[in-house]
């Protein structure tokens, strides 16, 4: 008799803890507990308060942890929660799962004590970490001949960007800053791309059951030449970060994105901040582009507060708010945002604003840092809080 692989790989998923039933449970509240965790070591390493056991400057260090550390594990959570809804094929779970949030953990502590484990192992573990992502997200987009192919290429990248952003801290002759810049570029591409698709889709089906007519339609031609143009911008900018060129169309980017957001309705959903965190997310990423361009163009906006506006603000919040509509959808509850949802919203909503505004407040600098950093690290400390017995339990119906 032939056997089936689905039916296999079905036992494996019903019989298996809840905590490894779906990637977006594991790498969801890893991801969270990590960000907390690396913003309170490099706040308290800026402090002097602490020596960090890596090989990396720790201002090389919180940039990579945040980026290819917790944007990693969200990336790898939604991935393999995404994956089973793009293809029909039934999600990673059991053993396999395990290994891979393992080996996601296991990098993350190497490349925090690569001063003793040494450069290579770290760098080997943590881009090992996203080939294998990719390779299995490959194997299963593949294997369902699924149009979502070019999404898997970008982790790929993102593995490439990971690498280079490690040689620098071995040796190797390479643009300073080039692997994070691509890092960035790539993750804010993501956030246009499936942000595209869902903020319109998630908003026109409320404004629906509101019976408000006349929402967001289908992405069109705009919005193709809109994520186009910033993609061009973002590219010019890793590999010329100093060039006129790339902040003027930085400039320019920013301001399609905006007509883009524009076109969303976003203001009519102010009354459900499960939809209006979306927008409000979103929005980040012009502020963000803009201010880059202007920081290139030395009218005086400092580098780090553009950095910080697309990555405290657009990528934190939109990975927060997309964590936070996912855990509820995929355990069986409504999609509804309690108080502690809208307190996360608002801790890291405040909490960039601050960040980005720190050079202009009339306190200490390192007094708004920290401040940005606990309104901030807040909003995680709350996911886990509030979010951590949901991923880690049982559906409330036992599905």
């Amino acid at each position: 008799m032939a056997t089936n692989p689905d039916h296999y790989r079905l036992l494996r998923v019903t019989n298996v803890p809840h905590f490894l039933r779906g990637g977006f449970r594991p790498f969801f509240i890893g991801g969270a507990v990590w960000a907390l965790v690396v913003i309170a070591l490099w706040i308290a390493a800026l402090a002097g308060a602490v020596t960090l056991p890596t090989a990396l400057e720790p201002l090389a260090w919180h940039r990579h942890e945040m980026l290819f550390g917790y944007i990693g594990a969200v990336i790898a959570g939604f991935l393999l929660t995404a994956i089973p809804n793009w293809t029909g094929r039934l999600p990673i779970a059991g053993a396999p799962l395990a290994a891979l949030a393992g080996l996601w953990l296991t990098a993350r502590l190497a490349v925090l004590f690569s001063a003793l484990v040494g450069t290579a192992v770290a760098l080997a573990l943590d881009v090992g970490f996203l080939l294998i992502l990719g390779a299995v997200a490959a194997r299963e987009v593949v294997a369902a001949k699924n149009r979502n192919l070019p999404i898997v290429v970008v982790i790929l990248l993102f593995a490439v960007a990971s690498a280079l952003d490690h040689a620098q801290a071995l040796g190797v002759p390479v643009s300073d800053g080039l692997g994070w810049r691509a890092g960035f570029a790539l993750v804010l591409t993501l956030i246009m791309l499936i942000g595209g698709r869902i903020i319109p889709s998630f908003t026109r089906n409320w404004l629906s059951k509101q019976g408000i007519k006349h929402g967001p339609t289908q992405p069109g031609r705009f919005d193709i030449a809109a994520v186009a143009a910033s993609a061009i911008a973002l590219a010019l900018w890793v590999g010329f970060p100093d060039s006129s060129a790339a902040g003027l169309l930085l400039l320019v980017a920013g301001a399609v994105q905006t007509a883009r957001l524009s076109r969303w309705s976003g203001l009519k959903t102010m009354r459900d901040p499960l939809v209006f965190i979306l927008h409000l997310s979103y929005a980040w990423l012009p502020i963000g582009l803009v201010l880059l361009g202007l920081s290139i163009l030395d009218l005086s906006v400092p580098t780090s507060v553009a950095l910080h506006a697309l990555s405290a603000g657009a990528m934190a919040s939109m990975t927060l708010a997309v964590m936070t509509r996912a855990t509820l959808g995929h355990t069986g509850r409504a999609l509804r945002a309690d108080l502690a949802t809208t307190a996360i919203y608002a801790l890291v909503t405040l909490g960039t604003a601050v960040r980005v505004a720190a050079p202009l407040l009339p306190f200490d600098y390192m007094r708004a840092i920290e401040l940005a950093g606990l309104l901030w690290g807040g909003a995680f400390l709350l996911f886990a809080i509030s979010y951590g017995p949901k991923l880690v339990g049982p559906r409330p119906d036992r599905r």
